[in-house]
């Protein structure tokens, strides 16, 4: 059997096969390595690493296989919306490997994030949304997750058998208990898949990790794309309104109401589809920390593992 992604890509052999991979890329543009080739994170889900090049610093990512769409999906939304996404340098998409020139700064390195910063964020993301929403066969090529309405109460019921049926002292398992209180909360469910399955507003795609970590601060270009889905619009804005609600002083209201300008809407009128994507946006999110963690170590699932079962049981929260 493989040995977990945080392993393998730690190993000698795999970095030198990616640095070598790196040189033939630059090679066909003139460009070279200059420096040591350095490697500051490895995590269950993706790795990445600094290239210095004669023409500036580069940057590696690899995915593990359940993110390994985010390099064709990148370049597919460059394509798309090339005044949003960044075109990667090179991508080979069959390994979830990409290179991309070095943007600066993302907005979480300014000493302060703004209203403003926050409008334009969550205002590209629905121009972006709207571009997408007329692409779905090729961004779903790419292998982007179908987590649009249709799948939802699917994968409900599928996360709450496969959680149970987990050992007792896996950090996902669901003991009797709540998975009888889980699935009390069906009905809402599959009430809320029906709401946003006839809301005027698009399956798209959504960032599913959208916050200032993952926004250059020089063009507000969004990046890291191993969290997106194919899911109803405002789903995007469930980690923003978090963060927002959470970690700063910015008035949520006014971040909504520019989302919802984009859309030629306002917040009242898409109420339902927010009360809804907060049981959808919470079970689709349960199946991406499922998945990335397949991967993992047993260390990393004792760190990590409990994200599955936390965000599936925030349907008990609405």
């Amino acid at each position: 059997m493989d040995r977990p992604f945080s392993e393998r890509v730690a190993q000698d052999d795999w970095r030198r096969d990616v640095g070598d991979w790196i040189r033939r890329e630059l090679a066909r543009t003139g460009r070279e390595v200059i420096g040591t080739i350095e490697q500051p994170r490895i995590r269950p889900w993706s790795t990445q690493l600094t290239v210095p090049t004669d023409d500036g610093l580069m940057w590696f990512k690899a995915n593990c296989p359940a993110m390994v769409f985010e390099p064709a999906l990148q370049a597919e939304l460059a394509r798309l919306a090339p005044d949003a996404v960044d075109l990667p340098y090179a991508v080979a998409p069959d390994r979830g490997w990409m290179l991309t020139v070095d943007r600066g700064g993302t907005l979480a390195d300014q000493e302060t994030v703004t209203l403003d910063d926050w409008i334009r964020v969550v205002q590209q993301a629905a121009a972006l949304q709207q571009v997408a929403a007329t692409a779905g066969e090729s961004l779903l090529a790419t292998g982007l997750p179908d987590c649009g309405p249709a799948t939802v109460v699917d994968r409900f019921d599928r996360l709450i058998d496969v959680f149970s049926a987990l050992p007792e002292e896996h950090p996902a398992h669901v003991p009797p208990g709540l998975r009888s209180q889980l699935v009390a909360v069906r009905p809402r469910i599959v009430a809320a898949a029906d709401v946003l399955a006839s809301s005027p507003l698009p399956v798209t795609w959504q960032h599913g990790d959208l916050h200032p970590n993952n926004v250059f601060a020089r063009d507000g270009h969004v990046f890291d794309f191993g969290d997106a889905q194919w899911a109803a619009a405002v789903e995007v804005l469930s980690v923003p309104c978090g963060w927002i609600t959470t970690l700063t002083e910015i008035a949520w209201p006014d971040v909504l109401d520019a989302y919802c300008d984009a859309w030629g809407t306002t917040a009242e009128a898409i109420a339902p589809e927010r009360e809804a994507a907060a049981l959808t946006q919470a079970v689709n999110r349960s199946l991406l920390w499922w998945r990335c963690l397949q991967d993992a170590t047993a260390a990393e699932w004792a760190e990590w593992g409990d994200g599955p079962l936390h965000h599936l049981s925030r349907v008990l929260d609405q």
